[in-house]
């Protein structure tokens, strides 16, 4: 059975100003040695294998959960969510003023590799995961459905208000206003889960059955709809507009490349989100039966860049999200470490219709972004969270500030290796450096990523 969802929100309210009041004493905050164990990818399985590269298609209508509520502008009226034909002519600015012209923008300096031949994507974003550079981009706001990419909200959302031992008794009622075709790990009603069983649900196989009985350890569907809201404005996500907490089409739910990519930066300051996301492999155990034995059956990540099923498998990927439903068609946000650069790289709906088309143009974007660093300037900036010190409210790409940063940034070496890669700043908690005095607001290291990927060229 759960605890009360009102006495853990407490108890994470006083751990969060905890770690404020000691930030402001100025300490490191290690996250290299909380790495996730990546999977190393899996042997063929056929009765593992995925039918499709990300969630089911679904058909077009909002989930029975989802709550009703006004549609964002830009977004069509037509009663079932189709993304427009055409990206607006001015869409927000958002992390920088070429960030809302549509259209591919990029500024190569000499020696800068051409962008990749036949990107197909309707929108698309390559970045640098630390200092949030964008590289380049196209229609980085361009309003569009997210499919399952949506979860990276839900979950970075979601993962602070339980802890993973919890266990949960599924009811039948945490299962209600499941869209039609739904993506599920297979929960069963009346058998009990722990909250990390429900993550990999989330993560592994896209489950909206998980999805559903988090939301209802959540004080249901409305009340996690409104928390993922409240999280993506906190995040100057304002280009989504959330109905549903699974990305099930809906009337109304919107998302784009570039707020899709912060909600995946956001992530990724979580230990247990990393670990999640870049898990390929796991088992998940089965229906609790009277006689008290339970099997466990296997689980495999959808996102075919970390298995290498139907692509190759990318070095150095490690995570994040993929999805796929009837107006999103693909869509997929993945993060790679190179070196000491992590990149991270968002592709939305990519008109070319071959099969795993998603993943093989976010390879793509990919290759360019780690042969380009250095070679291009910046056309943006991935923003701070509204809360984060010293922040300039995004439309000047990052500008105010930059003085102070490239110090920090100075003393870091190329890529945020070294004490950068072990200082991390979590959600909005600030994290002042004894060994510099500049509070890190831009720039956010991740640990090392992808040691066991491959990832170490």
């Amino acid at each position: 059975m759960t605890t009360s969802p009102n006495a853990t929100r407490s108890a994470t309210a006083r751990r969060r100003g905890a770690a404020l009041a000691a930030a402001s004493a100025s300490f490191l905050l290690p996250l290299a040695a909380a790495a996730p164990a990546l999977a190393a990818p899996p042997a063929p399985s056929a009765s593992h294998t995925p039918s499709a590269p990300g969630s089911p298609r679904t058909g077009p209508g909002a989930s029975p959960g989802g709550t009703p509520s006004g549609k964002p502008s830009g977004t069509p009226a037509d009663g079932k969510g189709r993304p427009p034909k055409q990206p607006p002519a001015k869409m927000s600015e958002v992390g920088g003023e070429l960030l809302g012209k549509p259209g591919v923008q990029v500024l190569p300096r000499p020696g800068a590799p051409e962008l990749p031949k036949d990107l197909s994507g309707d929108a698309w974003l390559i970045a640098d995961a630390e200092s949030g550079e964008v590289l380049a981009a196209k229609n980085a706001h361009w309003r569009l459905a997210p499919a399952s990419t949506l979860k990276m909200l839900f979950a970075d959302t979601l993962l602070p208000k339980f802890p993973k031992e919890q266990r949960h008794k599924v009811v039948p009622a945490d299962l209600e206003g499941m869209g039609e075709g739904s993506s599920q790990v297979g929960l069963k009603e009346d058998s009990t889960y722990s909250v990390e069983e429900l993550w990999l649900g989330v993560f592994l196989r896209s489950g909206n059955d998980a999805v559903h009985v988090l939301s209802a350890m959540n004080g249901g569907v409305q009340q996690t709809v409104r928390d993922m809201q409240a999280h993506a404005e906190e995040l100057q996500a304002n280009d989504t507009h959330v109905v549903t907490p699974d990305g099930y089409d809906a009337d109304g739910q919107v998302s784009s490349a570039y707020d899709l990519t912060l909600f995946a930066r956001s992530g990724l300051q979580k230990p247990d989100f990393r670990k999640y996301c870049s898990t390929a492999t796991a088992q998940f155990p089965g229906e609790e039966r009277k006689d008290g034995k339970r099997e466990t059956f296997g689980i495999q990540n959808t996102n075919r860049l970390l298995t290498g099923q139907g692509v190759p498998f990318y070095k150095g990927i490690a995570g994040v999200k993929n999805g796929s439903t009837t107006n999103a068609g693909n869509t997929f946000t993945g993060v790679a470490q190179h070196g000491d650069r992590k990149l991270l790289v968002t592709v939305m709906n990519p008109e070319t219709k071959e099969p795993n088309e998603v993943y093989k143009e976010a390879a793509h974007l990919l290759d360019w972004g780690f042969e380009a660093t250095g070679h291009v300037k910046p056309v943006g900036t991935l923003v701070a969270p509204l809360n984060a010190p010293g922040k300039d409210g995004g439309k000047s790409g990052g500008q105010a500030g930059d003085k102070a940063q490239a110090s920090v940034a100075g003393s870091s070496g190329s890529g945020g290796g070294g004490m950068w890669t072990a200082v991390g700043i979590t959600g909005a908690s600030v994290v002042a450096l004894a060994a510099a005095a500049y509070v890190v607001h831009r720039r956010w290291p991740l640990p090392d990523l992808a040691k066991r990927r491959g990832g170490r060229s």
